[in-house]
């Protein structure tokens, strides 16, 4: 996936950090991970102090406090917390880490941030940073994929189901979704011109990745004032089961009998009937749904790479 034109600066002076992490994220992964987080940023003297999250809102919350007491707020978790987070900050000139502690860390695989939670302090202290889009969707906003559709069965199903970690729990969700699945009359609206679609899923991507590892839309960019729109038209269940390997290597959208692709600033969405608009792996809201771009207006670090 394209990175983009870079927008980097370079942090000369040593920060404080304010660990923001989801006790819960992965299923207590963040739990694991906090001791090899903690003592790699005592040996590199680097002044933190960790705050663990109630709710999405509490999240962000602890991330404007962070702020306000010029300390910078590193999110511990999954994409649903810094999707909260990077979504709130929009606009704010102060920037954003991630350390990877989710199930999916979709957001974190899209900018090239290490998994290892090491590597992911010395990302973070490195202090690289790139101007990233936002997405927002009747005022909520996200960082990664907001779908409906059948994504909205699947990311339900995932959610629900507790036991599970990283891609076996998606893939999970798809069998179990698609068992009971109808496809759907989707309504696109751009720029006042209609169009239709009747299948599976319309996927407004910023970020290229979902669902643990799908690269759903391979040539999303995060910072070109755009947001890639995917559709999956009507198709078998056993050719869609089929496709469904190919949707991690990006190669699905080279159908393009059942798959369309075009970029958009703006789009609005309605289906023939309700569905929820799920991105970042957490329900957004309702369709119909106006989803539109606020380009490079989260400051976020990133890998030296991906400045």
């Amino acid at each position: 996936m394209g990175l983009g034109t870079p927008l980097m600066t370079e942090m000369t002076e040593k920060q404080a950090y304010t660990l923001i992490m989801n006790p819960s994220s992965g299923g207590g992964r963040s739990r694991q991970l906090l001791p090899e987080v903690e003592g790699r940023l005592d040996e590199l003297r680097v002044p933190f102090r960790v705050e663990k999250t109630r709710s999405l809102e509490h999240g962000v919350d602890l991330a404007f406090e962070a702020i306000d007491a010029r300390e910078i707020p590193v999110v511990m978790s999954g994409d649903g917390l810094v999707g909260a987070v990077g979504g709130a900050m929009a606009g704010v000139d102060f920037p954003l880490g991630l350390i990877p502690a989710g199930r999916g860390n979709d957001l974190a695989r899209g900018l090239g941030i290490p998994t290892d939670p090491s590597e992911a302090v010395d990302c973070l202290v490195a202090g690289h940073t790139r101007m990233l889009d936002v997405g927002d969707a009747n005022g909520e906003r996200f960082l990664g994929i907001a779908s409906v559709g059948f994504d909205s069965e699947a990311n339900r199903i995932a959610n629900e189901a507790k036991l599970l970690k990283g891609q076996p729990v998606y893939a999970y969700a798809a069998l179990r979704a698609l068992a009971s699945w109808k496809p759907a009359r989707f309504t696109l609206i751009e720029n006042g011109v209609q169009s239709k679609m009747t299948g599976y899923t319309v996927a407004v991507a910023n970020n290229g990745f979902y669902g643990g590892g799908m690269n759903v839309a391979p040539d999303a960019v995060i910072d070109d004032g755009k947001l890639d729109v995917i559709t999956i038209g009507e198709v078998s269940k056993m050719k869609f089961l089929l496709n469904l390997p190919k949707v991690f290597k990006g190669t699905h959208v080279e159908d393009n009998d059942v798959i369309g692709s075009h970029r958009t600033s703006s789009i609005e969405l309605k289906a023939s009937r309700p569905f929820t608009v799920y991105a970042d792996g957490d329900p957004l809201t309702e369709l119909p749904a106006t989803i539109k771009v606020i380009p490079r207006s989260l400051k976020m670090i990133v890998p030296e790479s991906a400045a």
